[in-house]
Order: structure tokens, then C-alpha cells, then sequence
């Protein structure tokens, strides 16, 4: 049975995307959000090749940090 592997995406600062998985040594870039699943699979591909259990399912989990200044009162 496989299991389900989450990325972590955020912006990246030059533009474009970056993921990286949780619990698992895999990172790629990518300029779209289409570009960035097509790179998410094809990491996949080679960090689990000849591996016993694969994921079955990836969610890409988009994180968008933003800072809001709050004035003194």
C-alpha cells in the first residue's frame, strides 16, 4: 500500500515556486504552478526508483506568508 507525501510550496523570492516534502530529502523549483507539479513528479520518480513502497497520492500544500504592520494604539 502506498501513502500520501505532502510538499510544503512556497514563493520563491526570484519568482515562480518551491516545494519541498515533508519527511522525505526531496526539493524542486519551478516558474508555474504547472511547471512545479510536472517537477514534483519526476522528483518522485527518481527518489523512489527501485523503492518497495511509492506514494499513491501528493498534495501540494501552498503556504503564502504575509506580514500585516499593526500600529500602536
Amino acid at each position: 500500500m502506498g501513502m500520501e507525501l505532502i510538499f510544503e510550496v512556497r514563493d520563491a523570492e526570484e519568482g515562480g515556486y518551491c516545494a519541498r516534502a515533508l519527511g522525505c530529502s526531496i526539493f524542486t523549483e519551478a516558474e508555474t504552478w504547472e511547471e512545479l507539479r510536472t517537477n514534483v513528479l519526476e522528483a518522485l520518480a527518481v527518489h523512489f526508483e527501485g523503492a518497495p513502497v511509492h506514494p499513491r497520492l501528493v498534495q501540494l500544500h501552498y503556504v503564502r506568508d504575509e506580514l500585516i504592520p499593526v500600529e500602536a494604539a
